[in-house]
């Protein structure tokens, strides 16, 4: 590997999750490197989302920060996956659960393909995600995704978790490593030939180094500001725009293992179980539906009256049409943002930052694979997007107007138009998929899960099944028993400490 410039000095504005994210990983690829996060004490952490993919564990596991380290001091639960209710008003189907993988899909995903390709071909066969997959199991019995010692197959997972405390935990962690933490408010960006030379501080102050990394949430100080990067707006593509949320007391009954997403009349409303509270909120459409009439409807869907005060935000729903411009890197809102839906945000910040020290690393510490790089971010955010979008564009409501257009919008990429097509025709879903090479963002088990959990197949009467058909039986005897390996989901948060 070509050696790292001897002095390299690494500047990022912003912390929270993203900023101290990104430091963290830095001085762990490069510990030689001068790491430097300048935070303004007048901004705080946006914090729409408290959840998290599978991916997050690696992030853990790559710094060597064991879960009874970080999950009791940040409030911490372990996730399974999402449980949809209410995107579909077709019986049956009002309901499903969207899995993290597992190595006994094996065992069970070909079954669920194979009901699926029968149900949209007009077979009367059983073809609901929920009983194919053992996290769907696990969340419904509020167990952990933490297998027994002698049971070797347990999910992958992600977590719940309190976004101010685990930005506090990384900067804490950076700091050993010797990170430097700067509390200063930057005024201004210095540019010359494309390139940021230093940060501006209040009072004159300048902070010079050679590579910048750009936290600084919506506002992008340095990459839309100062660079001129452009902002690619998925606005025609995702209605929401706005969120309101507001904390309520944990469920005294026991610890739920999953995130729920309801819909609700203008957008959807997310439970989120930590330790010591459940985060709620409502992302909705602003065109649809007022800041008043959304804080009244989640109130409603609470059943919290008047108590509590409740937070509004407004989102800026897209991405920068470069993440790496001259000599700095946007991670965070200043890079983009997607509704947290499917709680990406950290993945992309984690794939940004991981991409970025591959990238420049291969090229002996020069641009030289920038524009590889930016394509293959902005491919990861549009795949992200279109998953997203499918939710929408497939939902089974016609009680408002925001899902009625929805349901019509036909503002979809050529990616997913064919995904859509593929599955109506009853062609092969899976071949579709590794045709479009986009099984790193979402695999062929997640777009299943999305069109049969809404019962989307062709219309037609069924026909009878024909020879082959799974027993569910079998399925059902299969993950009950693999479930036994699994406990409490409240008893394992304990046992962490």
């Amino acid at each position: 590997m070509t050696q790292l410039p001897a002095g390299l000095r690494i500047v990022i504005l912003g912390g929270g999750t993203a900023g101290w994210m990104a430091a963290n990983l830095f001085v762990h690829a490069w510990p030689s490197a001068t790491v430097t996060v300048i935070e303004s004490p007048e901004i705080g952490i946006i914090g729409v989302g408290e959840g998290s993919t599978p991916q997050l564990k690696a992030f853990f596991d790559r710094l060597g920060i064991a879960e009874a380290e970080w999950m009791p001091v940040c409030n911490a639960t372990y996730k399974n996956g999402i449980a949809f209710h209410g995107w579909s008003d077709r019986p049956g189907f009002e309901s499903y659960f969207h899995p993290f993988p597992s190595p006994l899909d094996l065992h069970t995903a070909p079954a669920f393909f194979d009901a699926t390709r029968r149900r949209r071909h007009g077979q009367d066969v059983w073809a609901h995600p929920d009983r194919f997959f053992l996290p769907a199991r696990l969340a419904a019995e509020r167990l952990a995704p933490i297998a027994a010692e002698s049971f070797p197959l347990g999910p992958a997972y992600g977590y719940h978790f309190d976004a101010h405390l685990v930005g506090a935990f990384l900067r804490t962690h950076a700091a050993k490593r010797g990170v430097v933490h700067l509390e200063r408010r930057i005024v201004e960006a210095a540019v010359a030939e494309g390139a940021i030379t230093a940060l501006i501080a209040e009072g004159g102050e300048r902070i010079a180094g050679d590579l910048f990394v750009d936290s600084s949430g919506f506002r992008s100080v340095i990459h839309q500001a100062a660079l001129g990067v452009p902002f690619v707006s998925f606005g025609e593509n995702l209605f929401n725009d706005s969120a309101v949320v507001m904390p309520t007391p944990a469920d005294p009954t026991g610890t739920a293992s999953a995130t729920r997403a309801t819909a609700l009349k203008a957008g959807w409303a997310w439970d989120i179980p930590l330790t010591s509270r459940t985060g709620n909120g409502y992302v909705y459409a602003s065109g649809y539906c007022s800041k008043d009439e959304a804080e009244a409807e989640l109130r409603a869907h609470l059943g919290v009256g008047d108590d509590g005060t409740a937070r509004h935000l407004s989102m800026k729903v897209g991405r920068v049409a470069e993440s790496w411009s001259g000599n700095s890197l946007a991670v965070g809102l200043s890079q983009g943002f997607i509704e947290p839906l499917e709680a990406t945000a950290l993945h992309i910040v984690q794939a940004t930052v991981e991409g970025f020290i591959q990238a420049y690393q291969a090229g002996g510490f020069t641009p030289e694979h920038r524009a590889a790089f930016n394509a293959r971010i902005a491919a990861r955010y549009d795949g992200i997007r279109d998953y997203i979008v499918c939710h929408y564009r497939m939902n089974r409501r016609s009680d408002t107007a925001y899902w009625r257009d929805n349901a019509a919008n036909d503002r979809l990429s050529e990616s997913l138009k064919a995904i859509i097509t593929c599955w109506f025709t009853g062609d092969d879903l899976e071949a579709e998929i590794a045709r479009q090479g986009i099984a790193g963002y979402y695999a062929a088990t997640s777009w299943h899960c999305l069109f049969a959990g809404y019962g989307q197949f062709p219309n037609g009467a069924p026909h009878p099944p024909a020879p082959g058909a799974v027993d569910m039986a079998v399925i059902d005897a299969f993950l009950r028993r693999a479930a036994l390996n699994f406990a409490d989901h409240r008893s394992v948060l304990a046992a962490l400490g």
